[in-house]
């Protein structure tokens, strides 16, 4: 049963692949194929498309992307505010000694070398990036929190031209976390200009997801419009219990940018909770420098009073995430660089604190500290029923905000969001299935065709002949996700067959090892396909 991903009814048929294209669609029963597998009683759809996908580092890892590629993920999009490119000599330095549990060498520059790395490497997925605004700003400001000068600017801009020329999907930014924090609108309109010349977008996570949500929607929309430009919103959400009863207006400010002529869409991960570092605690003023610096401050007694008093405020200059999630046991710490602190894995802060007999407050910086690093936590912000309301979105498809993973080896070394392996299945079995939310072939247009289309991918998000054959078999009675916050290594069921670019690299729900997967290229790409 072919589900095309544009969002019609699905119907019958046989599909013929031919090297990377889909060749043929219809009855071609009297074809012999050198392979041949038999979808009877299944779905077969479009690959996915993660439109925030942290496996920047897990792909140089494992290039399987085992826990999307069995999800149906065919395309990993990245760069959420930080891109693996552009980088100068610093930033190379940086992202070497900054390695925690997975050791690479940095042996590209720009954006476009380190996709073609990927590529070469071997990586059973597609990938494609944006350029992030904040890497951008590092590249040429640094980590302090100033405007650029009018030279600096232009410096921003050619490196956006020469990302976008490289294949970039667009600009993407992270606002709530410096350096991004520091950019202000005219900044990220003067880059997005850039972008927009060549056809790419603009993707944020926005100045504010809580206290502030509507201001920046009014921001991204203000930047869409200036730069002519479609605007996507990374994970939208409305996070801490205060905020949760501003989700309609969110929508109605959305849907009147839309009716406009400005095209504004959003991304989501079906969960509750979500996951970044324990710093988005503090207020960005302390992080001023970069994280060295904080770093410095936390030695500070009267710095660190200050911290603990700003971390327990309903702060509306700045995203305080502490705050949002409401108390210390909905703070659950997921990743350490040190050894000696592993041990607290899976804990939440509060059990921490009780632990060390110190308040939580002076539990996370001594701990960030001691592990010199940001700490990776998750933050447990949202209710089910926006999650629901989002879903049913027509212009909402999905990231997962997460690296993607082989349920062994390196990665068992920390935990992980469970959105890292269910974030997907659940769109098709707990929303659509069993929630009926959406229908079927609304999810696989929302999780395929949508993005594909808001990204200006050359024949990719649908089934049709001439695409690209990425392409997915799914039992759509059988789909589960099985990840938790305390065990999230796990891996959903549910998807039998997944091929890439024509090649077959999951077969009977088990990985082949094939690494077919390529660099797709963003609409200003200025070589050849």
């Amino acid at each position: 049963m072919i589900y095309d991903g544009r969002g019609g009814s699905p119907y019958k048929a046989d599909i013929g692949i031919n090297a990377d294209t889909i060749a043929e669609i219809g009855d071609l029963k009297a074809a012999v194929g050198k392979e041949e597998t038999d979808a009877k009683g299944m779905a077969v759809s479009p690959g996915f498309i993660n439109m925030l996908s942290w496996a920047t580092e897990t792909l140089i890892q494992d290039g399987r992307s085992q826990s999307d590629i069995r999800q149906g993920v065919t395309l990993e999009v990245m760069g959420e505010g930080t891109s693996m490119g552009p980088l100068n000599p610093r930033m190379k330095a940086e992202m070497g000694s900054d390695q925690g549990d997975i050791k690479f060498k940095v042996t590209w520059n720009t954006l476009g070398e380190y996709l073609n790395f990927l590529e070469k490497k071997g990586v059973s997925c597609n990938v494609a990036s944006f350029i992030g605004a904040g890497t951008v700003r590092t590249y040429v400001v640094g980590e302090d929190n100033r405007a650029p000068t009018p030279a600096e600017l232009k410096q921003m801009q050619l490196l956006v031209k020469q990302a976008m020329q490289e294949g970039a999907m667009g600009v993407g930014s992270s606002l709530i976390y410096p350096p991004d924090f520091f950019a202000k609108t005219d900044e990220l309109v003067a880059l997005c200009k850039e972008a927009s010349a060549y056809g790419g977008s603009y993707i944020s996570h926005m100045r504010s997801e809580g206290n502030r949500v509507n201001e920046a929607i009014a921001e991204l929309i203000t930047i869409a419009k200036q730069a002519n430009i479609h605007a996507e919103i990374y994970h939208l959400k409305v996070a801490g219990k205060d905020n949760w009863p501003k989700m309609d207006s969110v929508f109605r400010q959305v849907e009147a940018a839309r009716k406009q002529g400005i095209n504004v869409t959003a991304n989501m991960y079906t969960y509750l909770a979500g996951a970044t570092g324990l710093t988005a605690a503090f207020p960005p003023s302390l992080q001023d420098g970069g994280f060295g610096k904080l770093w410095q401050r936390l030695h500070d007694p009267a710095i660190r009073a200050q911290m603990a008093k700003a971390m327990d405020s309903n702060a509306t200059t700045w995203e305080n995430l502490y705050y949002g999630a409401g108390s210390a046991d909905k703070v659950l710490l997921l990743s350490f660089k040190k050894d000696s602190l592993k041990k607290f894995t899976g804990k939440t802060l509060a059990e921490v604190a009780k632990i060390r007999k110190k308040s939580p407050e002076e539990t996370a910086m001594d701990l960030i500290v001691q592990d010199s690093t940001r700490i990776g936590v998750a933050y447990f912000l949202m209710n089910e029923e926006n999650v629901k309301k989002e879903l049913a979105q027509p212009w909402v498809s999905f990231g997962s905000d997460e690296g993607s993973y082989t349920n062994e080896g390196v990665f068992l070394k920390s935990s992980a969001h469970p959105r890292a392996y269910g974030n997907f299945i659940r769109v098709l079995g707990k929303y659509t299935r069993d929630g009926k939310v959406i229908t079927l072939q609304e999810a696989v247009r929302k999780l395929a065709y949508l993005p594909a289309t808001n990204l200006k991918l050359k024949k990719r998000g649908a089934l049709l002949k001439g695409y690209f054959a990425d392409v997915v078999i799914f039992d759509p009675a059988k789909v589960q996700d099985y990840a938790t916050y305390e065990k999230p290594h796990q891996y959903a069921t549910g998807v039998a067959d997944v091929f890439v670019n024509g090649v077959q690299v999951l077969k009977d729900g088990n990985h082949t090892g094939a690494t077919p997967g390529r660099f797709v290229k963003g609409p200003g790409y200025s070589g050849r396909d």
